[in-house]
């Protein structure tokens, strides 16, 4: 039993849910500072519900609808789906479990949550499709996490505010940023298979050129929101220490190096996302 549910919980990646729960509850916590709502522990229980169904089920689509690919890359040719430890009906059953479950919190959210739930479906199990026909897959995803914080702020308040569009903004560039890099390991055998990414397009060094841009953008904005939100020194201190490790992942990945790619993506971002997270929730609640 504990077996079959550690190999869905990696053919989900259930551990890459920390690059947008942080910014969900980020989002979550101005709601309640903003003074519009009050805070109720099963408005938060039932948002991070929500990101976690969300997420699943936007995973497992993804290795649903990538299998034939991920079976003929040798990066990807051990996940769950090809290498037959989850059968593809059975990864298609997580999808729809897990797309209704976050459909049915939204509806115990409030009914403005529940209305936007197909459209956030949409977006974040759209993304599987698009690298077939796009090279901006990259910022598919990106507003696919992008949802997260405004998201939250939306299970409070009922409604859309500045501040956590500002917070949104700056995830779509971080995530979107850090998703080329990403991209690079899989950029010849992309091209073999006709699909599409920044990577294959601009080449290996512009796309890197291209997601340094987009995390500027991303601290750019977390700027400002420090000037609109009301924030104070403890939000500096979390943005200083994010745009930090922005810099550092991209002192790791070099063209002709990308040893480092998964400490770039999967380390460096997620310890980036949980200080700042911390230190902006202290900034608004001590």
């Amino acid at each position: 039993m504990l077996n079959t549910i550690n190999k869905y919980l990696s053919l989900i990646k259930f551990s890459h849910t920390i690059f947008a729960l942080p910014f969900a509850l980020i989002g979550f916590a101005m709601g309640v500072y903003s003074g519009k709502a009050v805070f109720t522990f099963e408005k938060l229980i039932l948002v991070v519900l929500c990101m976690v169904f969300a997420r699943s089920a936007a995973m497992a689509f993804n290795r649903y609808i990538d299998r034939r690919f991920d079976a003929s890359n040798p990066r990807t040719a051990s996940r769950e789906i090809p290498a037959g430890l989850i059968s593809p009906t059975a990864a298609l059953a997580l999808v729809i479990i897990s797309a209704s479950a976050f459909v049915v919190c939204a509806f115990l959210i409030n009914r403005l949550c529940f209305y936007l739930s197909p459209i956030a479906l949409l977006v974040i199990l759209g993304y599987s499709y698009t690298k077939r026909f796009t090279p901006l897959c990259h910022l598919v995803l990106g507003a696919g996490l992008a949802l997260a914080p405004i998201g939250a702020y939306l299970a409070l308040t009922e409604s859309f505010d500045w501040p956590p569009m500002l917070l949104s903004f700056a995830v779509f560039f971080w995530v979107s940023g850090f998703d080329i890099i990403y991209a690079l390991q899989d950029d010849d055998f992309d091209k073999s298979q006709s699909l599409k990414s920044i990577p294959v397009v601009l080449g290996r060094n512009n796309a890197l050129r291209l997601s340094r841009l987009f995390h500027l953008f991303c601290a750019v904005l977390l700027i400002a929101l420090f000037f609109t939100g009301g924030f104070g020194f403890l939000y500096l201190l979390g943005l200083a220490a994010f745009v930090v490790l922005l810099v550092y992942q991209h002192r790791l990945v070099k063209p002709n190096d990308l040893s480092k790619v998964n400490l770039a993506f999967g380390t460096t971002n997620g310890i980036a996302s949980v200080v700042f997270c911390v230190f902006v929730c202290s900034d608004l609640f001590f």
